[in-house]
Formats: structure tokens, C-alpha cells, sequence
């Protein structure tokens, strides 16, 4: 049987494999950019970085990690810090395109754009999350698990709202997350918000 465990020092290459092979919608985002590790080093890797008590994962049988939920508890000092520490260590490697000709253009400059207050969630719902389950793991109730235990985390850390944004194209999410209590949130083009008040 699976299990829930709090995120350990390690489980990075996992996590990075995971948000790779959910990216696109969903579903398997290998090769839909030139270095696939964009993927991670944007969407997972900086929240277990600076937030690894508000980090979880599903361990398969096998001892596999095959799922993960990730949280900054307080979106505006994160984005300041993705800003000024993290993401200046990939302006060599991934210079900030001029114009958004593709897919990754359009991901790095939302990279080089994150920042305090760029998003409106963060100040009713101070808490964002991202999630990702491999197939072998969906439909079976670990991500409602998984988002039961952050939120028991983040309430005891005194956190009053968490918020999450998905691709308007991914059709399983916007469903799943009403289920969970969140709300829909005014948001841009593209992308569907939700938040839910502790």
C-alpha cells in the first residue's frame, strides 16, 4: 500500500521526474521543451528548497516516489526570494527571451516576471501549493490525502488561505480541486485559480 511521508533530502530527482511527466495538462511534457529540466527548477525544486516542511510525497510499494504536494506558505516572500536568489542561478543557461515564440519562451519569461504581488491570490489566500501524482496513483484518493495533509500543516503553522492556479486545459484538475473545498477565483486567460480559506 502507498504511503504519505514527509518530504526527505533526496527525493529531488523524483520530484523532478514527476512534475516532467505531469507538466503538459497533465500529462507527459518530455521534449515539449529544448532542456526538459525547466520543468522542475520552476514548478517543484525551489519550494522543497526553502520550504520542506510544507512538502509531501506519495511512496509507492516499491518504494518509489510517485507523487508529491509542495507549498510556499507565504507567496509574497517566496516570489522575492524565487526572484532575487533562485532563479538568477539559471540566467546563463536559460536567458529571458525577448519575445514568446513557444511554449518555453512563454515559461521562462513567467520565470523572470515572478515577483511579489505579480499574482493578486497571494493576499486573501497567503499560501500557494503545486501537485503532481504519476498516473499509477490518480483516481485513487491520494491527492485528496495529500492536500488534507498540507492543510493540516499550514493550520497548524497558523496559515489562513491557500490558493493554486491550473492550466485551463487541464480538465481533471479544474474538476478535482471544487471537491476539495476550493473555490474558483477570478483569473487571467488560460489558467483557472482556486482558493480555500483555513
Amino acid at each position: 500500500m502507498p504511503r504519505i511521508r514527509p518530504f526527505q533530502r533526496g527525493d529531488e530527482p523524483a520530484l523532478a521526474d514527476i512534475c516532467l511527466r505531469t507538466a503538459d495538462e497533465g500529462g507527459d511534457a518530455t521534449g515539449i521543451f529544448d532542456d526538459d529540466e525547466i520543468w522542475a527548477q520552476i514548478f517543484v525544486l525551489p519550494y522543497v528548497a526553502r520550504h520542506p516542511e510544507f512538502a509531501f510525497v506519495v511512496e509507492a510499494d516499491d518504494g518509489r516516489v510517485a507523487g508529491y504536494i509542495v507549498c510556499a506558505p507565504d507567496t509574497r516572500a517566496f516570489e522575492d526570494w524565487f526572484a532575487g536568489e533562485w532563479w538568477p542561478r539559471f540566467a546563463e543557461r536559460w536567458p529571458r527571451p525577448d519575445l514568446e515564440r513557444n511554449r518555453q519562451d512563454g515559461t521562462l519569461r513567467y520565470a523572470y516576471a515572478r515577483r511579489a504581488g505579480a499574482e493578486p491570490y497571494g493576499d486573501d489566500y497567503p499560501a500557494h501549493l503545486h501537485i503532481d501524482l504519476l498516473p499509477e496513483l490518480q483516481g485513487q484518493g491520494w491527492g485528496r490525502r495529500l492536500v488534507e495533509t498540507l492543510v493540516s500543516a499550514l493550520r497548524e503553522h497558523g496559515i489562513h488561505g491557500l490558493h493554486l492556479v491550473a492550466s485551463a486545459g487541464n480538465t481533471g484538475a479544474i474538476a478535482f480541486y471544487p471537491r476539495l473545498g476550493f473555490v474558483p477565483l477570478p483569473s487571467h486567460e488560460g489558467v483557472q485559480a482556486f482558493g480555500m480559506t483555513l
